[in-house]
């Protein structure tokens, strides 16, 4: 009796092989987010690199105009803020956009000692621009529930506040360096390194 009761001490706990399945099975979907979300990433950047380009602007400064244009009037600081981008970044790149006429600087009407950052948008040529976009966007959005959609809203907002505070992280951590990561050497391409969006 004493061996055994030592056995069921010492033995180890029963696995259950349901729990093992629904493991393998959220590493199979982890991954796959993973992949669909790297492909969602280069498709975005490279449409909105498109529509800077069409506008003759660099795509960060292209980002920035349009959190201006979302979110209104504010200043340089503000803008650093919601972009993620260093304030030393973000006054040159306000500094470009005011030379090409999509921002202008004026002073706060509750403060004049207070200058914000106003976007100057051609609504009618961004209405032109982003038109078909728009369609099939609503095209693909019909195709989930309420409920399907509140919780691809809450990943979005999230993930946006997620990579906001990576940008700051970023910054600060390669300021001071000229590259942030190694040049390939012979035999490895630069397409090699890759982050995880």
């Amino acid at each position: 009796m004493r061996r055994l009761w030592r056995s069921l001490v010492v033995s180890k706990p029963h696995r259950n092989p349901l729990n093992a399945h629904k493991g393998s099975a959220r590493k199979d979907i982890l991954a796959e987010v993973a992949r669909v979300g790297r492909t969602h990433s280069d498709a975005t950047v490279l449409f909105h690199s498109t529509v800077a380009s069409l506008l003759d602007l660099h795509p960060t400064d292209y980002k920035a105009l349009g959190i201006l244009d979302r979110f209104g009037p504010m200043s340089a600081g503000e803008l650093a803020r919601h972009s993620g981008l260093a304030t030393a970044s973000v006054t040159n790149l306000i500094d470009r956009l005011e030379r090409k006429g999509f921002v202008s600087r004026t002073h706060d009407t509750s403060d004049r000692r207070r200058v914000v950052v106003q976007a100057s948008v051609d609504r009618s040529a961004a209405d032109r621009i982003f038109a078909s976009t728009v369609r099939s966007l609503a095209r693909l959005l019909d195709r989930y529930s309420s409920d399907e959609l509140a919780v691809i809203a809450d990943f979005l907002e999230r993930n946006g506040a997620r990579l906001r505070e990576e940008t700051q992280k970023l910054g600060r951590r390669f300021s001071s360096s000229q590259s942030a990561l190694p040049r390939p050497s012979s035999g490895r391409r630069e397409a090699d390194v890759e982050a995880p969006t």
